[in-house]
């Protein structure tokens, strides 16, 4: 019986041997050579490591990385919150708003990026159209670094609304509907309720949802590319933008290599850190 249970998980333990274990070790070893593709590696140690140290626009790219997680990962799950609760309630045409708030997630990234590319362009954007509506003057968006974040941020909430929107309707209708009764014969409000059985109850899937955002967050790339291929100034390059901008433009494989590392090394003290929590709240 046991040689059939391994011989079952045998091409799942080849595929992740084949697609995930060995390149994250080859990343490893690469980060600590000179690598331009056209030559063999050069063991290097830790220069490239002590050269991301010094780097300002590596610096820059990891703040950029921060202040995107930090707006967008609260907010959009802020949004998804409120969204999950007025959608799980009897609703006509329920099962199509839920869809147009997910439509988002499940379209390509680039087309996404092109739609907003037109709103927020200066002369025929629909931004600054609605703005002169009002009389507020429009601006150049994506073009001034003092704006350039804000717009991808915006877009970054925008876009991951509906996954965590759905996560939290799936934990919402796990809740104990007794919950909710007795406290209405308490005489308990409806933001009472919210507040006090709705948002302790979703605890466990807040967790989840706040690890697969932070990762996700970081992992922004798509976007950034098409919207302001990382500038104006730097003003939008990210941690990912940097590793590509390292990797292919300048062919320093073993520099994006440690780049890689980094974000790596990042993410698991995040994820560790955040399990560590849902782990304490639970017992």
């Amino acid at each position: 019986m046991r040689r059939a249970g391994w011989l079952m998980v045998a091409p799942s333990i080849a595929h992740i041997g084949l697609w995930t274990a060995i390149p994250v070790i080859a990343t490893f070893a690469l980060s600590l050579t000179d690598y331009n593709v056209f030559s063999a590696p050069r063991w290097i140690g830790l220069e490239n490591y002590v050269e991301i140290w010094g780097d300002p626009t590596f610096r820059k790219a990891t703040w950029n990385t921060v202040v995107y997680t930090f707006w967008t990962v609260p907010v959009s799950m802020a949004i998804a919150v409120v969204i999950a609760v007025a959608l799980n309630q009897k609703l006509k045409l329920q099962n199509w708003y839920r869809a147009a708030f997910f439509l988002p997630q499940v379209t390509a990234t680039v087309a996404i990026a092109m739609v907003w590319l037109w709103i927020y362009n200066p002369q025929q954007g629909l931004l600054n159209a609605a703005l002169a509506v009002v009389g507020i003057p429009g601006q150049a968006w994506l073009a001034d670094p003092d704006w350039a974040l804000w717009g991808v941020i915006l877009v970054g909430v925008w876009q991951g609304i509906g996954i965590k929107m759905l996560i939290y309707i799936a934990a919402l209708q796990n809740i104990d509907e007794s919950l909710y009764e007795a406290a209405s014969i308490d005489g308990a409000s409806a933001v009472r309720k919210f507040f006090s059985i709705t948002l302790p109850m979703l605890k466990p899937a807040t967790f989840f949802v706040f690890v697969i955002s932070i990762i996700g967050a970081f992992q922004v790339f798509d976007q950034v590319y098409v919207l302001t291929d990382g500038g104006p100034a730097n003003s939008t390059t990210m941690m990912t933008y940097e590793v590509y901008r390292s990797a292919f433009q300048n062919f320093r494989m073993g520099m994006a290599s440690a780049q890689s590392v980094l974000l790596f090394a990042f993410l698991l003290v995040v994820t560790l850190v955040s399990r560590r929590a849902t782990r304490s709240d639970a017992e």
